[in-house]
Order: structure tokens, then C-alpha cells, then sequence
């Protein structure tokens, strides 16, 4: 590519990797799972597909996008001079993929800017959930696609009727904090959710199979396709200081004023902060 491409091209390239990606990591699966490492606690492992994965998808955008950044969950930070930053989770929810459930993906972000969700452009991300072919796909000023047909985020007429999904982290006292904050906001819901994938969750703020997801601690690489389909679906994208770390929400734009106000008063009283 001899010129910038745009953000469709930039599309059609994550896309591409990422079906790559994501029919190794399927062989993988079938062939056995191996932990190879820990990270933040016991339970948070890095199998060696995580791994090779994330090598095939790194030698792939250096031999189109040699310039480009990479911020990927397992390799680190490779820098760039292009500007352009590509945020890369091999296999987002690994302890799914662990156990054989069907929620997990390979989840490519496009971006201008330091991987920062403070602070990037979006161009372009692709979701792929290799257990069942899903794709997701969306770039700046285009449509939400999932297998290629528009989705919107849905709009439920309270806060009352909206299915709300999260996740937790993977040391006890931070999810004790984050069980404290879902207590709060059970009573005011229609339901939570908890699928053990970030990409995941934000695409299906996307396609309107959950009405919001939050989640306080999530990584670049766990959202940065993720919300580029929440955001060209419909859906609003907010995050704001929460403790020690930041607080995520994607959620239908129906709902999400009220939502919001909502967590910053469960996160005051579950985590004893005052969120800002």
C-alpha cells in the first residue's frame, strides 16, 4: 500500500488478519489447550495459542503496514512512525477458550495516536468469535456489520427493561469491589450478564443483544475493535476515573445518561471512591 488507505481498506485488512487469526485459534482449541503462563493471579492464564496467534497477526500487518504500531495483550508495544496503531487481543476471553465455551474472540483495533482509549482516533476494528464464525466489523463513518448485515444498538424504554453485561478482573480484591458495585445496581436493572469476553460484550452493545456493558479495569486491546462496532452501531461510549483505574460503559444511547449516574453512585457506595 502505497498511499494511506482508508478506513474501509483498513477494514478489509483487520478483517482478513483476523479470520486468519481466528482459524488458528480454532485448530488450536481442537488440538488441546496448553496454560503457558500466569499473569496478575493464578487465574489469569496466556495459553500458548494467545501466543501464536499473536505472532501470526503481528508478521502479518508488518508485511503490508511495516510503519504501524502494534499494542498487543501478549507481545507489549512495537513501535511506529506512521501514526497509525493497531490494537490486537489474540484471544479475548482466554479462560473460555480454556474451557471449551464458545465465547471468545479475536479482536483487531485500527487507530491513529497513542493506544490510549482517552485520547485515540478510531478508524477501524474487526471482532471475529472463532467457535462460531461471528464476524464484526466496523470502520469511521461506515456501518456496524455483523456477517456483513447493519446492526444498531437497541433502545430499551427504561432502565428498568435494560439487560446490562460486565466482566471481572482477575485478582479477588478487585472483584470483591466489583461484586459490590453489581449489588448495587442489580435492584434497578432488568438483568446482568457475564460473558467473559470485553470484545464480545461491546459488539453485542452493537447488535443489540445486551442494552449496555460496563466494566471497570478493562485493557486497550479487551475494547478497542469492540468499541468502534458499539460506537458505529448507535451506541454512546464512556469511561471516567473509578479508584485506581478507569470505568467503561457502552451502552444505547436511551439509557445511558441515567446508567452512568447510576454506576458513579454504586461505585462511590461498593468501592468507596468517588468516581470523577
Amino acid at each position: 500500500m502505497s498511499t494511506e488507505p482508508t478506513p474501509s481498506e483498513f477494514a478489509d485488512l483487520a478483517e482478513a488478519i483476523a479470520r486468519e487469526a481466528a482459524a488458528l485459534a480454532a485448530r488450536r482449541r481442537a488440538e488441546g489447550v496448553e496454560v503457558a503462563d500466569r499473569k496478575s493471579s493464578i487465574v489469569d492464564v496466556v495459553t500458548a495459542a494467545d501466543r501464536e496467534v499473536e505472532d501470526l497477526v503481528r508478521r502479518r500487518i508488518a508485511e503490508v503496514r511495516p510503519d504501524d504500531a502494534v499494542l498487543g495483550e501478549e507481545g507489549g508495544d512495537s513501535a511506529g512512525t506512521s501514526g497509525v496503531t493497531w490494537v490486537v487481543d489474540p484471544i479475548d476471553g482466554t479462560v473460555n477458550y480454556l474451557y471449551g465455551r464458545l465465547d471468545y474472540a479475536v479482536s483487531i483495533g485500527v487507530v491513529r495516536g497513542a493506544p490510549d482509549p482517552a485520547t485515540w482516533e478510531p478508524v477501524a476494528g474487526v471482532v471475529v468469535a472463532p467457535a462460531t464464525g461471528t464476524v464484526f466489523r466496523a470502520e469511521v463513518g461506515g456501518p456496524a456489520l455483523r456477517d456483513g448485515v447493519p446492526v444498531t444498538a437497541s433502545s430499551p424504554a427504561t432502565l428498568a427493561e435494560t439487560l446490562l453485561s460486565t466482566g471481572f478482573a482477575y485478582t479477588a480484591e478487585r472483584r470483591r469491589g466489583q461484586v459490590a458495585v453489581l449489588a448495587e445496581l442489580i435492584g434497578s436493572v432488568r438483568d446482568i450478564r457475564r460473558g467473559g469476553s470485553a470484545a464480545l460484550d461491546c459488539c453485542a452493545v452493537g447488535d443489540g443483544t445486551v442494552d449496555a456493558y460496563y466494566e471497570r479495569g478493562i485493557n486497550p486491546w479487551d475494547m478497542a475493535a469492540g468499541s468502534i462496532v458499539a460506537a458505529a452501531a448507535g451506541a454512546v461510549v464512556r469511561s471516567w476515573q473509578a479508584g485506581d483505574t478507569r470505568s467503561f460503559l457502552f451502552a444505547s444511547p436511551a439509557v445511558v445518561d441515567e446508567l452512568e449516574v447510576l454506576l458513579h453512585r454504586a461505585e462511590t457506595v461498593g468501592l468507596g471512591v468517588d468516581p470523577v
